[in-house]
């Protein structure tokens, strides 16, 4: 099983509470490396479109979003966090330190 840095970039097969549905698509990890028995889990946060309507603490890539793997411009959505299976997550890009750091102060204001 590869090994997940905070910070990565992976496409996951992402559930959705509004309905009974999972689509592959990107997210950051945000734990420090596996979850669990085995590291067999991981935290991630949904990556959207930049399109999409805004939400509360989401941190956008800025033009960033190529450097990371991601084909149109993108938002890390802090408020959509979820576990995943390590096993089913591809690593497509790393964000660097800034955004990072980013995202984890907007992880911290709302908690």
């Amino acid at each position: 099983m590869p090994t997940f840095r905070q910070g990565d970039v992976v496409r996951v097969p992402f559930p959705y509470t509004d309905r009974n549905v999972r689509q592959r698509r990107p997210a950051i990890v945000i734990s420090k490396g596996g979850v669990g028995d085995q590291a067999a889990f991981l935290w991630v946060l949904m990556i959207t479109s930049a399109d999409n309507r805004s939400w509360p603490a989401d941190v956008p890539f800025g033009g960033a979003y190529r450097d990371v793997g991601l084909p149109a411009p993108s938002t890390v959505r802090t408020a959509k966090i979820a576990t995943i299976e390590a096993s089913a997550a591809e690593v497509i890009g790393r964000a660097d330190d800034k955004m990072l750091a980013r995202v984890r102060s907007a992880i911290r204001d709302m908690i």
